[in-house]
């Protein structure tokens, strides 16, 4: 099947559920590294309200609360923040946030190709901890905070990770050469080197967060699973990703 008929059937979907139900949903599984979401697409085409995304939950939860979001929105309200909304999780408030157009190549891909780019508003539903905090709230669960990144802030530094986070790289990245290969290994640790074969006497550990001021394109693999490595020919290519036989790999020399 050609890839303009597969986008001609694919876009037929999405209108006839946007037609029959309000609004499309597209489910994205959780990996062994990050959590999954669900958002929608139609919501801002037929009722001129921003689309919804939510992060962490179970992700059949997470469908049937955005369509009782879409069901709310037909029946003529209108979400916006800052404010608690009691009517979706049993006991519990929720809240939406804006979400920044940074973050839609990272998230909402399809309805980016649906909508033709960035041409639409979107807002992310955020859940409380069980004591009722929410993500932004001093005291909410620690264990939880990267169960749904923050969509409205943090847009220098993507990955689901501590900015301080110890992290391994060579002195060539400080002296200007380019990031071009990036191991996540199994037991979550981040190598980030500039050549495929680094040397050992070259190494330093360094934080997270520094990597990502040296080059900030670095960003744009915050989602590599545990296991993977990425790479790319210069700084301006795109990466490439594939799962490793961690076991079975030397790349440091």
């Amino acid at each position: 099947m050609s890839e303009s008929c597969s986008h001609t059937k694919d876009r037929a979907l999405i209108e006839k559920n946007i037609a029959d139900f309000g609004c499309h949903l597209v489910l994205i599984e959780a990996d062994n590294y990050l959590p999954g979401f669900v958002y929608s697409i139609g919501l801002f085409e037929r009722f001129n309200h921003p689309e919804i995304i939510c992060f962490g939950l179970d992700i059949n939860v997470m469908a049937s609360i955005i369509n009782e979001v879409c069901a709310q929105i037909k029946d003529g309200t209108s979400f916006t923040t800052n404010l608690n909304y009691p009517d979706f999780l049993q006991d519990y408030n929720i809240q939406f946030i804006d979400v920044d157009e940074s973050y839609y190549r990272n998230y909402l891909g399809y309805g980016r190709w649906y909508y033709n780019k960035n041409n639409f508003p979107a807002l992310q539903l955020i859940w409380p901890d069980k004591q009722h905090n929410f993500p932004w709230h001093k005291d909410f669960k620690s264990a939880w905070k990267f169960k749904q990144p923050l969509l409205d802030r943090d847009t220098d530094f993507k990955f689901y990770e501590e900015r301080n986070l110890g992290v391994f790289t060579t002195k060539q990245a400080f002296e200007g050469q380019a990031i071009l290969y990036v191991f996540h290994n199994e037991d979550g640790d981040w190598q980030f080197h500039t050549s495929k074969y680094p040397k050992l006497g070259d190494s330093k550990l360094v934080c997270l967060e520094h990597i990502t001021q040296l080059d900030p394109s670095v960003n744009e693999i915050y989602h590599l699973p545990y296991g993977w490595r990425a790479w790319r020919e210069n700084r301006e290519a795109k990466w490439q990703y594939e799962a490793y036989p961690e076991d079975n790999d030397d790349e440091t020399k």
